[in-house]
């Protein structure tokens, strides 16, 4: 017991209990990053500092709303936007770091595509990835409903729709989701609930597990080098080698990471106060109204692509292929058949295959946001549809094919 006598800091003193040092080791100082990474790595940081932000400025919000479909709409558009004192900067911020967070998450999902950050080992860093994108998507959808506004009645109508199955008509389970026969006083108390208390708490869950698994594998790097971390660590630490091929995550890669932020809060706080609209629906300044649908219905621009695969078959068919949208990426590690752990530049016909992916998915977004009565545009989102579905077929074809680097 005596290495728990004269402490001679408060430092000291919670380190001989909870070990602050060793977790301080295990967790900064001792884990190691690989050097030859660029700014693209730091998408992982950015990310979680903007969920901070949506938190905090999610609290400043909950303050002032009120879940009821008579006072939600004045609370959000009246009250916060005018009464509170710059409630109007935190509803922009946390407005703008919605769309901003799904644009983050596809950088950094696309990043780690191209250079093939789901391989050899990494399959769970993949899978707890895409866990937390379809959390994220949850999250988004239910917050969308709070404002009960004109969109946000009616996209929480269509999306719960989809819940019958088609053809199966299974109406007992929308009513049972919605806790009505249509989206009223339970269905906003129901989405509130889940906004504010279990997906937040779901989702800092899976960013631990998602962090969790970089700790094995290490992160992959720009070339797809498999080097022996511990050995390169011991190397840098004694000074034997002139370049060294791993740096510590606190304080190097760290610096990096705050660099890079600082940069994007730049971006932030400019579309904050002077282009805060992309993020705001017109038509969500309507107040819901269950007796006047929107000449178009359509989802926030981050649901646009899977939104455009639904539209341009039949109900059946267009849910079942809804459906497969959402859980293929998470099929990736095992469909990619090839040993090469490389940038897709170096990849053969998996080059063309990754970028051919990223226009169709451009293209099915943009294709969703427009009316689905011009038959040119319900005839490119067809195809572009068709072409999503056949990349996949094709996926583990053409990387079977792939000759090892």
């Amino acid at each position: 017991m005596a290495k728990f006598e004269k402490a001679s800091s408060i430092g000291e003193w919670l380190d001989q209990r909870i070990a602050v040092e060793t977790l301080k080791k295990v967790m900064q100082t001792e884990y190691w990053i690989p050097k030859d990474i660029n700014f693209l790595w730091a998408m992982g940081m950015v990310l979680a500092a903007t969920f901070g932000i949506l938190i905090v400025s999610g609290i400043f919000l909950l303050m002032y709303y009120q879940p009821h479909v008579d006072h939600a709409f004045d609370s959000v558009n009246y009250l916060i936007m005018t009464e509170v004192g710059y409630g109007w900067l935190w509803r922009h911020i946390h407005g703008v770091g919605a769309s901003l967070v799904f644009l983050i998450i596809y950088i950094h999902m696309f990043t780690g595509i191209y250079y093939g950050s789901y391989k050899r080992g990494r399959e769970l860093i993949w899978i707890s990835g895409m866990l937390l994108f379809v959390l994220f998507s949850a999250e988004a959808f239910s917050g969308y409903m709070l404002p009960w506004g004109q969109m946000s009645y009616w996209a929480g109508m269509v999306i719960t729709n989809l819940f019958s199955g088609g053809s199966l008509e299974a109406y007992g389970l929308v009513e049972w989701i919605r806790g009505d026969y249509v989206p009223a006083q339970a269905f906003l108390t129901r989405f509130f609930m889940l906004h504010v208390f279990l997906m937040p708490l779901m989702i800092i869950g899976a960013i631990v597990f998602h962090f969790g698994t970089l700790r094995i594998p290490h992160v992959n790097n720009q070339e797809g080098e498999d080097f022996d971390y511990a050995e390169a660590a011991e190397l840098y630490k004694a000074g034997k080698v002139k370049e060294s091929k791993v740096i510590p995550f606190s304080p190097v890669f760290l610096s990096k990471d705050v660099f890079v932020m600082g940069v994007y809060f730049v971006l932030f706080f400019y579309l904050v106060f002077y282009n805060f609209s992309f993020a705001m629906d017109p038509v969500n300044f309507d107040p819901a109204n269950g007796l006047s649908t929107p000449a178009h219905i359509y989802p926030e621009w981050y649901f646009l692509w899977s939104y455009e695969i639904l539209r341009p078959f039949s109900k059946d068919i267009g849910l079942i292929l809804f459906a497969i949208s959402q859980v293929i990426f998470f099929t990736l590690p095992f469909l990619d058949r090839s040993p090469n752990v490389a940038p897709a530049s170096r990849r053969g016909l998996f080059k063309y295959w990754f970028w051919i992916l990223l226009v169709d998915c451009l293209i099915l977004t943009f294709m969703g946001k427009l009316p689905p009565t011009d038959p040119t545009f319900a005839s490119i989102g067809l195809v572009s549809a068709v072409i999503f579905f056949a990349l996949w077929i094709a996926l583990p074809i053409i990387t079977k094919l792939e000759k090892k680097l």
